[in-house]
């Protein structure tokens, strides 16, 4: 039978491969980190979310490898069955204790946390509220609820607020017998990305959460981008306004470690009842005990240990975006992120200068759609705390040679 589909995916393949959107996979020889190999080649790494310069930390594979001498090499269990470890319950005390929020539950990706949230507390007759540029696991997360959906405009307050209105409005005019039916009184959740990860912009957490008192609804934060980078202490986009926000979800597969999993945090009360009906915690895998080891030391070590490569990353990021600025490439980000797309709009402009720039020892991504919006075509440089000043001159000079070459730059 597959032969009558064998040249439609034929078609579509190629369809990718001359619109400029194909993505090749590089393979690592060695561990992550500023400096890689890929295909042989050795090259300076500009596009991993290796924000503090963890992920091939020797402390952090230390307490890995005791993780596994004390809890083995996997549980082999989901969660509610025999899938939990003192390992588990110990990593989500302290990831309310580092946020200073009430309960946590882990997941094995921040993709499971979000994927496995919305259907569970969002009923039909509920409603959410989703930036346009969310990740796609809130997007993904949110079609598979039977709420209500809006999607507002990037960052827009007033786009937020006319739909929360629309909605609360209707709900304000429902008759007894209507509202009665529902049986509950309505939830309404505003979601977000911390920091928009294509786009390198923080999120109006503040503006977000004076809308959701001012119309009754529930504040929702993925701060996958923004954990242990952003913040005075490293506490994220939500540091100072956490008592206002419900839930956060992140991961252990960024600035916090490198490896993966992932969690949510917020009321007790979600966080129980994710406990007990969340798809993605029930049907899969606890979260291997090695990686909740090593992002239990992080969490534990990181204001004696590691915050102090935040404000390396902090240093790198302006030196980085400053250099490019001079030499007049158009960036995009609020600056206050280590992520700066260098904006070039057209896809096969994006897909050329990462090739070039790969030929030049520098590795980076042109991010073409569907990742970004058609004609947005970029290549987003990720800056880490491990890039010393002149890995990231090196970059700067070569991305100055390719622009020329490609009349980029004048």
């Amino acid at each position: 039978m597959y032969t009558n589909y064998k040249q439609q995916f034929e078609n579509e393949l190629k369809e990718i491969k001359d619109s400029g959107m194909w993505k090749e996979v590089g393979v690592m020889e060695g561990k992550q980190g500023a400096e890689i190999s890929v295909g042989g080649k050795t090259l300076l790494n500009f596009c991993a979310n290796n924000y503090l310069g963890l992920a091939s930390s020797d402390e952090l594979a230390k307490a890995a490898k005791e993780g596994i001498d004390q809890y083995g090499f996997g549980e082999a269990s989901v969660r509610f069955i025999v899938g939990t470890s003192l390992v588990h319950k110990n990593l989500e005390t302290e990831i309310s204790n580092f946020f200073g929020t009430e309960d946590s539950i882990t997941y094995t990706s921040a993709f499971d946390a979000n994927t496995g949230l919305f259907e569970t507390i969002l009923k039909e007759g509920d409603a959410v509220f989703s930036d346009e540029l969310n990740h796609a696991s809130i997007i993904d997360g949110i079609r598979l609820c039977k709420a209500e959906r809006f999607r507002y405009k990037n960052s827009d307050m007033e786009d937020l607020e006319a739909k929360l209105l629309e909605f609360r409005a209707r709900i304000d005019a429902e008759d007894a017998t209507a509202a009665a039916s529902r049986g509950r009184k309505p939830r309404l959740l505003i979601a977000t990305d911390g920091v928009f990860s294509m786009d390198g912009i923080t999120a109006k957490i503040e503006q977000i959460c004076n809308l959701a008192e001012k119309y009754e609804a529930m504040v929702m934060v993925d701060d996958s981008h923004a954990s242990g980078v952003l913040g005075k202490r490293g506490r994220g986009s939500v540091e100072g306004l956490i008592d206002r926000i419900d839930i956060v979800t992140s991961t252990f597969g960024k600035a916090l470690g490198g490896a993966g999993g992932g969690f949510a945090t917020g009321r007790k009360e979600i966080i129980q009842v994710l406990h007990q009906r969340s798809r993605t915690t029930l049907f899969s895998n606890s979260l291997p005990p090695m990686i909740a080891s090593a992002a239990l030391y992080v969490l534990k070590n990181y204001d004696s240990k590691f915050d102090q490569y935040r404000q390396k990353l902090i240093d790198n990021t302006v030196y980085f975006r400053t250099a490019m600025e001079k030499l007049g490439f158009t960036l995009g980000g609020d600056g206050k992120h280590p992520i700066t797309p260098v904006m070039l709009m057209e896809e096969k402009i994006a897909s050329e200068m990462a090739k070039a720039l790969f030929e030049k020892g520098i590795y980076v991504r042109g991010f073409t759609y569907p990742v970004v919006p058609k004609g947005k075509a970029r290549i987003r440089v990720q800056i880490s705390a491990a890039h010393t000043n002149e890995q990231m001159d090196t970059a700067i000079n070569a991305f100055e040679e390719v622009g020329k070459n490609m009349l980029i730059l004048n």
